[in-house]
């Protein structure tokens, strides 16, 4: 197949444009800086723009070209996805949009999510503009036929990115290097809600698995691993596998957020939650999509990666003096 991924080369995407080239299909990524953080796929081809600019230059890159699937990882508000109707309607067989579970109902209301979970989180904007996004493209598909689908995935997590919950993003080895010192670390609430971390390259199986099929159209698809594990037993991994005794601190949500504000969404719109996702979906429509790697290799696997090269060890100071301004202002009102 003929294939373009917008973006392609972010934690998620990038694994799966390695998939989508292994398996042979010629694959097109368009990006706007010919230096990524995460290499491209031997045999992949760059069509290098910004894809939130004008949209004329895009159309006349584009021109010329036809795709059997189109992929766009990095569609975050309506605008954008108003921008790939008109780009790609007449242009694809299949678009893909990649969507958040964080747009399913927030508090849920049932700790199974499946598609037909209503899409609400009042709490966080990213996911009320994923699900603006959602509602546009299914609009166009109802009136226009446009050939969408979308795709929810959770927190999925690769060697670079362990994706704990309160952690830097930008910097993921701070919560480690905190751990390896003995510091407090933070869960919030007392660490019993369950969660789900995703290997990205177990959820680019279900992805790619799903390119080029007709019966995607109109449809959602959840993709997560089937491994459901409490903050607890998540954090307790890491503990394990750096071998160092756990010395953690469970503060209420409410509280961090009285501290921190912008942690509304990620924790009281997210991650505060029970959730257990359903993906009996996904399976019926790619039957060999299985998560074989679980959260104790994966996470070996990205701590083996940051020890390899030192200067992939970046700290993020600014959110250190936060966690510690948090944990004392916590621990003064204790007895």
């Amino acid at each position: 197949m003929k294939l373009l991924f917008i973006g392609g080369t972010g934690l998620l995407s990038s694994a799966c444009s390695e998939l989508a080239a292994a398996r042979g299909h010629e694959l097109f990524l368009l990006n706007r800086s010919a230096s990524t953080k995460y290499p491209t796929p031997k045999g992949a081809a760059v069509l290098q723009a910004d894809v939130y600019a004008d949209e004329a230059p895009l159309a006349g890159l584009l021109a010329g070209h036809r795709f059997d699937a189109v992929v766009d990882f990095i569609a975050f508000t309506a605008k954008d996805v108003e921008r790939d109707i008109h780009l790609f309607k007449d242009k694809t067989d299949q678009f893909v949009f990649i969507s958040s579970a964080s747009a399913y109902q927030k508090p849920p209301k049932n700790y199974l999510i499946t598609e037909e979970t209503p899409l609400e989180n009042p709490f966080w904007e990213y996911s009320r503009n994923k699900i603006a996004c959602e509602e546009r493209l299914m609009r166009a598909y109802r009136d226009e036929g446009f050939p969408v689908a979308i795709i929810r995935p959770s927190l999925t997590y690769g060697v670079s990115q362990t994706a704990l919950i309160g952690a830097s993003w930008l910097h993921p080895y701070t919560i480690i290097d905190r751990m390896k010192r003995g510091q407090k670390v933070i869960i919030p609430g007392d660490g019993s809600s369950l969660w789900v971390m995703t290997w990205n390259g177990d959820f680019a199986k279900g992805l790619v698995g799903l390119l080029g099929n007709p019966k995607t159209i109109g449809e959602a698809f959840t993709i997560t691993s089937d491994e459901v594990l409490t903050w607890n037993q998540i954090f307790l991994e890491v503990y394990a596998a750096l071998g160092v005794e756990p010395n953690i601190v469970h503060i209420p949500s409410d509280f961090i957020i009285a501290h921190d504000p912008e942690k509304l969404g990620t924790l009281t719109g997210d991650k505060a939650n029970s959730v257990v996702f359903d993906n009996s979906k996904i399976k019926r429509f790619v039957p060999d999509f299985v998560c074989e790697v679980n959260w104790a290799e994966g996470l070996r696997r990205s701590l083996a990666w940051f020890d390899e090269d030192k200067s992939r060890q970046t700290i993020d100071d600014e959110m250190n003096a936060k966690w510690d301004r948090i944990i004392e202002a916590y621990e003064k009102g204790l007895p």
